[in-house]
């Protein structure tokens, strides 16, 4: 337990201006497993909406975040919000003008008390904020004028008393003192009461005279002890009466009683008496409550004749405990004497006990430890005493409990492990009851939902295995049949998907065979199952929820294959080949019943699907042989005679007992014949018909390969083609346009005595560049050359000769003449008008030869030729540029 005093913390102004210090005492008590802590304020009374009252964050060192996420709010039970939490900045501010006299009366101190609430995790906090009394409300008489009738008899020193002043502030700020002018007959003394007010009396100083002075006037003023000081008038009139000497004297200075809070109204609570000594008028006394003005007028009323006081209005033990009347006896004569009446209200068990719910949660996991806090409550009873004791209690026979956290406090727990299979949701009734008598209670209705977590497994319907059957050859994709497990969980929890676990069959993985639908658990066929190859199988089916961790459990499922008449007869015997054929001899002298052979053949199906049974399709002769139902025996019917053939052809036929059946059939041949040279010559035509078909078949196949060759060849031809094409490209690309000039000869050239032509092959370079001055051309001369001759059929032959010296001069000048051609045209394309020189040197050197070079040039281009064609009006124009001649034969 921890406990806290913090001062100063605030100021507040009084409606009048002046400031006051505020005292702010904080007391923290502080529990464990929730929280717990009591804070106390100070504040002013009527201060104005939205001022501070304190910074209950920064006190329990509660930080923005917290108040705001664990919820911060304020419970004051039936009592109306005075003070209002702004969570944002976790301080506390009044919500609305507090007015001390009309919250608590004369009662002091007075405090508002309220519980602050914060969740996850849960936290309550006693909050008291005491209201601190100012000086607002002057000191009232009860009557604006006080009217005495004194005996001139009255000797000094009598009393008389007057009805006090009332203040509704308390402490300082309350009625301090009381003051008379004139006081030349009368001075004031005052009664301090146990309940701390002033009970105020003037004393007669000297004696009156009625003669001299038949009436006074006296101003009484009460005063308070506030800051600025306020204070209250009455005028009090004094009549002065003949002589009553003897005032009236109460049995008791202080009378007490007690009532109970529930008493009827106008029950009797107390009979105040006082005697007076004098006689007629003057003992005449007459009771009054002097502190009317209190309020106490609406409860009590006093026989003013007997003294009897009554109930006349409602009491209430919660609001006042005790009241305190002034009663006053007056005589005929004005003479006067007071008692007090002191009444205790008793308690009685009225009140209920009232139950609020702190902080609660609607579910709880089923997960959830023993002794975890799911809700929090105040029970709490107005009444006093053994009547305002509570305990709370809720039924048995469920696993929670209610625990005592510290006064009216209770923490509803977990008694002991749950299961939401068993139990999904508890309506608990708790029941709060006080100790009075007969006692009181009250219920309250918490409901909470027990949340699921995943710990149930799946089970299936069948817990050992399925067995299910299916019929060979079925479809790929029929589903087969359906596993089905549930789980006691909800929701995700219970949602159950389907996994085939990992195995073999047979040396194949099992999802081969068969898929398991992961929602629905439906087991389909992959493939078509064949009896004769697999009978049964078997394989794990795991059911597995979609819990976090998930849960699982698995079954065995096993297969059955059923046999389906889906295979025929097989022939063992006579084995039937393609080449030749088997034949079976009977002597002629075979009797009645001869086994001839016996037909042997089995079925791969099982049951009834495989029960053989034969029979004789056709025969040469129906009435020779029978064949054994079950058997397949083939015996003679009837004795062999010479009229039978020879040849003898049956057709057997097998088929099983399936639905619909399946059959084979054999063709047996018989030979009756008594020697085997006989049965040569007869035999020789069974295969006639079998060569024809095997020569059929091999003109097919040769016709077939043929095709299949030819096809091939295409196909190699087109695509050396097409590699050849792009070979030659991709040299094209590569050499970057550095590829010899070879000089082109047109068709049909024919020799011409050796005379004109360029008899050999040359390659030329040529590296031009922007400048004409560095180009560059050279040739390179071969070593041999090549001449092409054309006969008049048209027929070119290539042959290479070596020439004699006596031809190297016509040679050299007709490489002359080619070679000043090609450079006129590259200087002139590329150097134009400025390279003139250089052309006009190499053209003044070729004019020097004989104009039947030229002449042997022009040939060489015929006018058909479109490409040799320009280059020769190119050379032409170029020619008269520089006034060079041109052969006429050249046009």
């Amino acid at each position: 337990m921890l406990f806290i005093v913090l001062y100063p913390v605030g100021m507040a102004t009084a409606k009048c201006g002046i400031k006051w210090r505020v005292q702010c005492f904080i007391v923290a008590l502080c529990f464990i497993e929730p929280s717990f802590c009591h804070v106390r304020y100070s504040v002013l009374e009527e201060m104005t909406k939205g001022s501070f009252v304190g910074n209950i964050g920064q006190d329990l060192g509660l930080d923005t975040k917290r108040m705001i996420g664990g919820a911060a709010r304020i419970f004051a039970g039936d009592k109306s919000e005075y003070v209002e939490l702004i969570r944002e900045k976790g301080i506390l501010v009044i919500k609305e003008r507090i007015d001390r006299e009309f919250l608590c009366g004369q009662l002091s101190p007075c405090a508002i008390h309220f519980q602050m609430v914060l969740d996850n995790p849960i936290e309550f906090h006693r909050v008291t904020v005491e209201i601190i009394d100012i000086n607002d409300n002057a000191p009232v008489f009860p009557k604006n004028e006080i009217r005495l009738e004194i005996s001139e008899s009255a000797a000094p020193g009598t009393r008389f008393v007057l009805e006090s002043a009332v203040d509704s502030d308390v402490g300082v700020n309350s009625l301090q003192s009381y003051t008379l002018k004139p006081m030349d007959y009368f001075t004031l003394k005052l009664h301090s009461q146990p309940d701390g007010s002033k009970h105020v009396e003037i004393v007669l100083e000297k004696q009156l005279d009625r003669e001299s002075s038949e009436e006074m006037s006296l101003l009484l003023t009460a005063v308070d002890g506030g800051y600025p000081q306020m204070s209250g008038t009455a005028q009090i009139h004094v009549s002065v009466l003949d002589s009553n000497d003897n005032p009236p004297v109460f049995t008791q200075r202080m009378y007490k009683s007690s009532v109970a809070e529930n008493a009827e109204i106008g029950v009797v609570i107390a009979t105040v008496s006082a005697t007076d000594a004098d006689k007629g008028i003057n003992a005449q006394i007459i009771y009054s409550i002097s502190n009317r003005a209190e309020g106490l007028g609406e409860i009590f009323h006093i026989n003013e004749s007997t003294g009897e006081l009554k109930l006349i209005g409602r009491i209430d033990h919660e609001k006042s405990k005790q009241f305190l009347l002034n009663i006053q006896a007056k005589d005929g004569g004005g003479l006067t004497d007071s008692a007090k009446l002191v009444i205790d209200i008793t308690d009685v068990n009225d009140n209920v006990p009232v139950i609020a719910v702190m902080s609660s949660s609607n579910s709880i996991p089923e997960n959830s430890l023993p002794g975890t806090v799911i809700a929090v409550i105040n029970a709490q009873d107005y009444d006093s005493g053994e009547n305002g004791q509570v305990h709370c209690h809720i039924e048995d026979n469920i696993p929670f409990r209610i625990t005592t956290m510290s006064n009216n406090f209770y923490s509803l727990q977990t008694d002991a492990e749950l299961d939401r299979e068993t139990t999904p949701e508890y309506n608990i009734t708790v029941t709060a009851t006080d100790e009075g008598y007969p006692p009181l209670s009250s219920t309250l209705l918490l409901s909470f939902k027990v949340t699921d977590i995943n710990d149930n497994v799946p089970i299936f319907e069948k817990s050992l295995t399925y067995n299910a059957y299916i019929i060979e050859n079925n479809a790929p994709g029929l589903s087969m049949f359906s596993v089905k497990a549930s789980d006691a969980d909800s929701n995700q929890n219970a949602r159950v998907s389907y996994i085939l676990e990992d195995s073999e069959v047979h040396g194949v993985h099992v999802s081969l065979y068969v898929s398991v639908n992961r929602d629905t658990g439906v087991v389909q066929a992959v493939r078509s199952f064949d009896y004769e190859q697999i009978k049964d199988f078997h394989f794990r089916v795991k059911a597995q929820d979609g819990g976090s961790p998930p849960l699982s459990s698995n079954v065995t499922v096993r297969i059955f294959i059923q046999d389906q008449n889906d295979n025929a007869p097989q022939i063992l015997y006579p084995i039937q080949t393609g080449t030749s054929a088997v034949a079976e001899m009977v002597p002629r002298s075979a009797e009645v019943g001869y086994l001839v052979t016996k037909v042997v053949a089995v079925d791969v199906d099982s049951g009834q699907n495989s029960w053989l049974s034969y029979k004789v399709l056709k025969a040469t002769d129906r009435a020779l042989f029978e064949v054994g139902l079950q058997t397949g025996e083939i015996r003679t019917v009837r004795p062999v005679s010479d009229k039978d053939a020879v040849k003898q052809k049956l057709t057997v036929v097998v088929e099983d007992n399936g639905h619909p059946a399946r059959s084979a059939t054999v063709n047996v041949n018989v030979v009756v014949a008594d020697s085997f040279p006989e049965v040569l010559s007869e035999f020789s035509d069974f295969t006639h018909d079998k060569d024809y078909k095997d020569n059929l078949t091999f003109y097919l196949i040769l016709a077939l390969a043929v095709v299949s060759f030819l096809f091939i060849v295409s196909i190699m031809s087109i695509i050396s083609v097409k590699c050849y094409r792009w070979r030659r490209e991709q040299m094209f690309y590569k050499s970057g346009g550095n590829l010899p000039v070879i000089p082109y000869y047109p068709p049909l050239y024919a020799d011409m005595g050796g005379t004109g032509t360029l008899q050999r092959v040359y390659n030329y370079e040529v590296c031009g560049t922007t400048d004409s001055r560095k180009s560059d051309m050279k040739y390179v001369r071969p070593c041999s050359q090549s001449i092409i001759s054309l006969n008049s059929g048209g027929t070119q032959t290539l042959s290479h000769q070596q020439k004699d010296g006596e031809d190297t001069e016509k040679y050299d000048n007709q490489v002359r003449i080619h070679h000043a051609i090609c450079l006129i045209f590259f200087f002139y394309s590329r150097g134009g008008a400025e390279n003139i020189h250089h052309i006009q040197a190499l053209t003044t050197a070729s004019n020097q030869f004989h104009k039947k070079h030229f002449f042997q040039i022009c040939q060489l281009a015929p006018l058909s030729d479109f490409r040799y064609w320009v280059e020769y009006l190119q050379l032409k124009v170029l020619l008269q540029h520089f006034s060079l001649t041109t052969p006429e034969i050249c046009f």
